[in-house]
């Protein structure tokens, strides 16, 4: 009798490797490690289901650290019919911004006058940027509710006041010193008056009757923030009282601020509010971010008390770059991470990137995000393309899928931290119906250029600011306020 012989050994690895080939392609997905899954569904866009008034924040106090609810700009902004333009608009000022922002370094480092700057279409000497600053807290000055902008890029805090000879529209009503026994005016003599110039860039200016210090912002396009500056009792909420904290009433105000009551700086000049309140906070802030498309609240932690954070993975810090030419927050980015591949570009530890609140989207050298893209589109193969949208280039038509697999992007800064990139932050939805969807990163025009971490990427991330011992640290965080 003949016994039955087994498979032939070569059929049973080529079944196998028939399987394992299509486990690889399923989807149009190639398999690398270090993917992360997106679902489409989280991006949910409410047509007109936006209060038309700003939401005021929640405030709470925990284990000695003050906490203060965060939400994104548009949550002020009233309804919101038509997601598109509104996704797109962001991307149009963002650029505007960065144009903006390179053109009035550039001058600064090259050491010309603020009278030399005038044409330049940003503030002059003012962190603030228009349509760009996207996230909001609620304050109390001088017992009334205020919704202002957090900008880290920015260090004189405003907020627009009566009597208001010219005010754009905000939710809340304007601040009214004159029902406030706390309110003090500065005067023009003063040493606070004189600390003007290195907060925004411009002297302080006499007033008459009485001799006022009062502080002129002006932007590019137009805008600009006119007024006194003055002292008054700042609450950030259960019972966490800052006295004489020193703002700007503004007077005489234009532009696109999506309806806040004004702007509190958290840059790094004396007059910022981290820097008044270095004694009771000890110069330490963080925040994490949430997203713009849902209802979602963030936080804003004032203070380093990391027993109140809610981060999922080990806070690593890298040291902050000194740079006493320019008012912001610089780490130096060592490398990229997309998927498992470490992209190769000698840009890499070279000069200090700029990490901002204000800004959207990332920017990078172009030889490191020629890099950045090439690795990521080999490993996002097998999707349609779609055409680019203003500054993003890397696009694709994600119309017909419910959820997709994306390479995961990590940033390397000097001292091994790192910032692993929140799967809703690498993908930056032009059309809501996923149509155009684009990687949320983009490119400088030059080489030379400093390079921007944008808000995009840091969404989902617990960041903190310590600027007393000069350091910045990053760590997972689903940004929840409760």
């Amino acid at each position: 009798m003949v016994q039955a012989k087994p498979p032939f050994p070569s059929k049973l690895l080529l079944l196998s490797l028939l399987v394992s080939i299509l486990a690889i392609f399923d989807n149009g997905v190639q398999c690398f490690q270090g993917k992360k899954v997106l679902s489409m569904h989280k991006f949910q866009w409410k047509q007109g289901s936006n209060s038309s008034t700003c939401l005021s924040q929640e405030t709470r106090w925990e284990n000695g650290a003050t906490i203060l609810e965060m939400k994104h700009k548009d949550s002020c902004s009233g309804k919101i019919l038509d997601w598109n333009k509104k996704l797109q608009k962001h991307l149009i000022m963002d650029d505007f911004q960065l144009r903006s922002l390179q053109s009035r370094m550039k001058s600064i480092i090259s050491g010309r006058n603020i009278d030399d700057l005038v044409d330049a279409p940003i503030p002059l000497t003012s962190g603030v940027r228009l349509q760009t600053l996207n996230y909001i807290v609620t304050v109390e000055l001088g017992g009334q509710k205020m919704t202002v902008i957090v900008d880290t890029g920015s260090d004189l805090s405003w907020v627009q006041c009566q009597p208001c000879k010219r005010c754009y529209n905000q939710q809340d009503p304007v601040f009214n010193p004159s029902t406030s026994p706390s309110y003090r005016t500065v005067l023009c003599s003063s040493p606070t008056c004189q600390s003007l110039q290195s907060a925004t860039g411009n002297l302080g200016v006499c007033g008459s009757n009485p001799p006022t210090c009062n502080y002129v912002v002006n932007y590019g396009d137009g805008s600009y923030t006119r007024g006194e500056l003055g002292t008054e009792h700042l609450d950030l909420g259960n019972s966490t009282a800052v006295s004489n904290f020193i703002f700007g009433c503004g007077r005489n105000n234009q532009g696109l601020f999506g309806g806040a009551s004004g702007l509190v700086g958290f840059g790094r000049s004396s007059l910022s509010l981290i820097s008044q309140t270095s004694a009771m906070f000890g110069g330490v802030f963080s925040y994490c971010l949430p997203r713009a498309e849902t209802e979602a609240s963030g936080s804003l932690v004032m203070g380093g008390n990391s027993s109140v954070y809610k981060n999922t993975t080990p806070i690593s810090y890298t040291r902050m770059i000194p740079n006493p030419q320019l008012p912001f927050y610089f780490l130096n980015l060592t490398g990229i991470t997309v998927g498992s591949v470490a992209v190769q570009a000698p840009s890499f530890g070279k000069d200090g990137m700029m990490i901002d609140s204000g800004t959207v989207i990332t920017r990078l050298p172009p030889s490191i995000y020629r890099a950045l893209k090439d690795e990521f589109v080999k490993q996002f193969s097998g999707f349609p393309s779609a055409p680019a949208f203003m500054i993003l280039d890397t696009c694709f038509n994600l119309s017909g899928y419910q959820e997709v697999e994306i390479p995961n992007i990590k940033m390397h800064f000097e001292g091994n931290a790192e910032l692993n990139v929140d799967v809703t932050g690498v993908f930056y939805f032009v059309k809501t119906d996923a149509s155009q969807v684009c990687l949320a990163i983009a490119s400088l025009s030059y080489e030379n250029e400093v390079g921007i971490i944008g808000n995009y990427q840091q969404k989902n991330q617990r960041v903190i600011y310590d600027t007393k011992g000069s350091m910045l640290g990053f760590a997972a965080e689903a940004c929840n306020f409760d």
